[in-house]
Parts: C-alpha cells; sequence; structure tokens
C-alpha cells in the first residue's frame, strides 16, 4: 500500500482550521452544557443527562457541517485514520495540534459565555481503575463506530453513529466516556460540572492511546478492506 499523499499548505491549512473550529465547539457545548445544567438543576442525574443530550446534539450538527472538509477533532481517531492509510503521519500532526488548541479555545469561551475566570484548572479529580478501564472501553468503542462506518461505505450515517455512542458512553462508561485526548485537555482548563483535573489528565489520554490502539487492531481484523477518506471534498 502506498503512503498517502502530504495536502498542500493551502488545503492542509483549510481541514486543519475545519478541526480547530469543530473541536472549539465541541468542547463549548460539553463545557457550556455542563454549567447550564447545574445551574437549572440539583439533581445530578438531570445534569449528566442534560450534558449528554448537548454533546451528542453537537457531534451530528458539527460532523454533518464540518465532514466535507475534516471532522475527526480527535487526535486518537486521526491517529487511527493515519495508521490505517487515510492522511499522512505528517498531516495527522498538524490536525491534532489543531484539535488540541481548538479545544482550550473552546474550553475558555465556555467560562466567558458564563462570566467565570478565561482559565480556572479543575479541581475535579477523576481517577482510578474503574476510571481508567471506562476510557478504554469508550475510546476502543468510539474507533470501532468511526472506521466501521467508513469502511463499510456508510459515511452520511457517522454523525449520527458518533452522537449516538458518545451520548450512551456517558451513561454506560465510569469515564463518562471523555475518549478524546484533546477535550481531556481542554477540560483541565475549566472548573466547572465538566472539569477534569490536571493531574487526572495524563491518566486519561494513557488509556485513550490504549484503547484506540485496541481499536486498532479489531478494525484491520473486522473490516480488513481500506476505503476514502471520508472527510475529503
Amino acid at each position: 500500500m502506498s503512503a498517502p499523499a502530504v495536502q498542500p499548505f493551502r488545503e492542509l491549512t483549510r481541514k486543519a482550521a475545519a478541526e480547530l473550529v469543530g473541536t472549539a465547539f465541541l468542547v463549548c457545548a460539553v463545557v457550556g452544557s455542563g454549567v447550564m445544567a447545574t445551574q437549572l438543576t440539583d439533581d445530578v442525574g438531570l445534569q449528566l443527562l442534560c450534558n449528554s443530550l448537548a454533546t451528542g446534539g453537537a457531534l451530528v450538527a458539527l460532523i454533518l457541517t464540518l465532514q466535507p472538509v475534516s471532522a475527526a477533532f480527535n487526535p486518537v481517531v486521526t491517529a487511527v485514520e493515519a495508521a490505517l492509510g487515510g492522511v499522512s503521519w505528517r498531516d495527522a500532526g498538524v490536525y491534532a495540534v489543531a484539535q488540541v488548541v481548538g479545544g482550550i479555545v473552546g474550553a475558555v469561551v465556555a467560562n466567558l459565555m458564563f462570566d467565570l475566570d478565561a482559565v480556572a484548572w479543575s479541581t475535579h479529580d477523576r481517577t482510578g481503575t474503574g476510571v481508567w478501564i471506562g476510557e478504554v472501553v469508550a475510546t476502543l468503542g468510539l474507533v470501532l463506530v468511526v472506521f466501521g462506518g467508513i469502511r463499510s461505505g456508510r459515511t452520511e450515517t457517522l454523525a449520527f453513529g458518533v452522537a449516538g455512542y458518545i451520548v450512551a458512553g456517558y451513561w454506560f462508561t465510569s469515564s463518562t466516556s471523555v475518549a478524546n485526548p484533546a477535550v481531556a485537555v481542554a477540560r483541565t482548563f475549566t472548573d466547572t460540572f465538566s472539569g477534569i483535573a490536571p493531574s487526572s489528565a495524563p491518566m486519561f489520554i494513557l488509556m485513550q492511546v490504549v484503547g484506540g490502539a485496541l481499536g486498532l487492531l479489531l478494525v484491520r481484523f473486522l473490516w480488513p478492506h481500506t476505503t476514502a477518506r471520508p472527510q475529503e471534498s
């Protein structure tokens, strides 16, 4: 299999911008809906329901809108795509940086929308073996949903599949299914409902990498044939 072509600078910039903007809006939805939920109710279960539904709705809208340009919004998904030959590693690195920067921008904007400090480091410790296993499961499942749709030729369903899985993951995983290193980093910047303490973030990211690697192996086994990158216009 030949190596994927490196994108020309202008095209790379356009796609990186889409990744930055999309990840920013995604994190803004995650953080902002968490703040709004805690302002409206003291019921933690209802807060999580509001947070998960808002995140799922944002994912559907963002993927449908930006998929013709680039709509991974997740360094693990981008890395798996590179490992499968869908994008060059150089381009994947650029996208990952854009995703992390976009996530931080989204967290800062969400803080400011609710009259909070632009940056307030989270004090929400999220740790323990169960949480770490939850992140492996969450990320592995996300990789299966994304690349199962791509490699079976059903890219038009990706927005709904990904959003549905993440909404469900809020509830069936112990970690509430972060499944995204860019989002994990961004959530350290907010001391709100969705925040993750900086000391907890490295283990989240490590478990996401483990889940992504396991997902890659399973994708290769279940869907051995490659297909074109779905974000390309």
